[in-house]
């Protein structure tokens, strides 16, 4: 998901007046260096980064207001292992594990919780939904509270720094569903990729650059840069990292990939390259107590169009077996707590359904072939125009139904039909109820994992 770098225009159901503001200014995104790119091809990708708010790839999707290179830090803090000795991934990349947790102790804790919440209450984990990056509006608050909501998303470009995004955070942190016995606190997520793709810039962050510079660093730089900007977010507050982009561009399709070549979001053009260094990527964030996400599986490289933009994308070439898979299996291994599905549609592997809509990818490819244990979260279901030919209500339902766990939408007008659906829906439909059963259990876990979720 990506956001132009301009104030966006409020749509009347999300207008409201706000908590708390900060101007975001105007910033023009540079090209990557070295690269020559088509004229033409370049000026329609800028000009729709000027013009759409968008959202499936790269949440903020803002071009980051920072354009010149960022010197990767080397101080001694950054390269501080954890406690806990990592492992080393497929790729060569040591793992970070999540918080050693009992088995015994998770379940009893995740069970208690479940236990304590009322059904609007766990069917409320299950979303996301946004929060201005300059302050919480009064409709994006009600929308939590009506909800549920268990998490969040800072949604737009900020220069205002750390000092002005901490007390926001702290909003939304007081809007957490009260629990009876049990600590439950909410996931706070942004799109802190680097170059283009960077919500909160100014005082406190640092000038990330872009995931093709960070391809030519080595990965245990890239580790403790990443670290370091991962002790950044926890600072303001932000637990959760919509990061790293997994997906794997061909050295043909870098100029005509939209989603991601067009915007310098790939680590590198074959996915040996793109595994390594995402790892070292999310391997930094865990070792800093963020949460990452792995996406966009299971893969955008391929693709010509923008999700958010254009709606029926297909991938015509990845197979369940493809070797551009390798990089999302390898950020299984790492131990990425969350994996990010796409809304296009790969035809050798369900033809009939987007990705957020496919049983096929997320319970076949995803759980099945991959082996990954942790919780899934959509793409953008709110504004993404690839999923518009559905409801709210029916994007929700959809999406858990084929084995999803966290519906993300920066439409906030979105939360209360989209929850009241999977209510009214689960007294009726046992596979429902059996997949919201699952999906609560798996995004407590994460958050258990992370410290968000503590039991007397």
């Amino acid at each position: 998901m990506r956001q132009p770098n301009v104030p966006p225009v409020p749509t009347p159901a999300d207008t409201a007046p706000t908590v708390s503001t900060a101007p975001a200014p105007v910033s023009v995104a540079v090209p990557r260096a070295g690269r020559v790119r088509r004229p033409a091809l370049r000026a329609v990708a800028l000009g729709l980064l000027a013009t759409v708010a968008a959202c499936g790839n790269g949440h903020d999707g803002t071009p980051g207001a920072s354009t010149a290179p960022a010197t990767p830090s080397t101080s001694a803090s950054s390269s501080a292992s954890s406690s806990a000795s990592p492992s080393t991934t497929a790729s060569g990349t040591p793992s970070v594990p999540p918080p050693a947790t009992s088995t015994a102790h998770t379940a009893s804790c995740v069970e208690r919780a479940v236990k304590a919440m009322s059904r609007a209450q766990q069917v409320g984990q299950l979303f996301m939904s946004a929060v201005s990056s300059t302050g919480m509006t009064t409709a994006q608050a009600t929308a939590i509270t009506r909800g549920r909501v268990g998490s969040v998303i800072l949604f737009g470009h900020t220069d205002a720094g750390a000092a002005s995004v901490r007390p926001i955070t702290q909003k939304v942190q007081s809007l957490a569903p009260v629990v009876k016995g049990v600590q439950l606190r909410m996931l706070v997520s942004t799109d802190q990729e680097g170059g283009q793709v960077q919500v909160l810039n100014g005082p406190g962050f640092s000038a990330i650059p872009s995931a093709v510079t960070q391809g030519t660093w080595s990965t245990s730089l890239l580790r403790s840069s990443a670290a370091d900007w991962g002790r950044q977010l926890k600072g303001a507050g932000v637990n959760m990292n919509l990061a790293p982009v997994a997906d794997t561009v061909p050295p043909d399709l870098v100029d005509v990939n939209a989603p991601i070549g067009q915007l310098d979001r790939e680590f590198g053009t074959n996915p040996a390259a793109v595994s390594s260094h995402s790892d070292a990527f999310l391997g930094g964030m865990l070792q800093a107590g963020v949460i990452t996400t792995a996406k966009h599986f299971p893969g955008l490289g391929r693709v010509h169009g923008n999700t958010d933009l254009v709606a029926h994308v297909v991938d015509g070439v990845t197979t369940r077996d493809d070797p551009f898979l390798q990089p999302f299996r390898s950020a299984v291994r790492a131990g990425t707590p969350f994996v990010m599905v796409s809304s296009a549609i790969y035809s050798r592997i369900d033809p009939d359904h987007v990705a957020a809509f496919s049983p096929t990818v997320i319970r076949g490819v995803l759980r099945g072939s991959l082996g990954f244990q942790g919780a899934i979260v959509s793409d953008d279901l709110g504004k993404a125009v690839a999923v518009l030919d559905h409801t709210p209500a029916q994007r929700a339902l959809d999406f858990i139904s084929a084995g999803g766990n966290l519906v993300l939408t920066v439409r906030p007008s979105d939360i209360v039909p989209m929850t009241g659906a999977v209510l009214s829906r689960m007294s009726s439909d046992t596979t429902l109820r059996e997949s919201v059963d699952d999906s609560v259990r798996r995004v407590l876990t994460a958050k258990l994992d992370a410290g968000l979720l503590t039991c007397d």
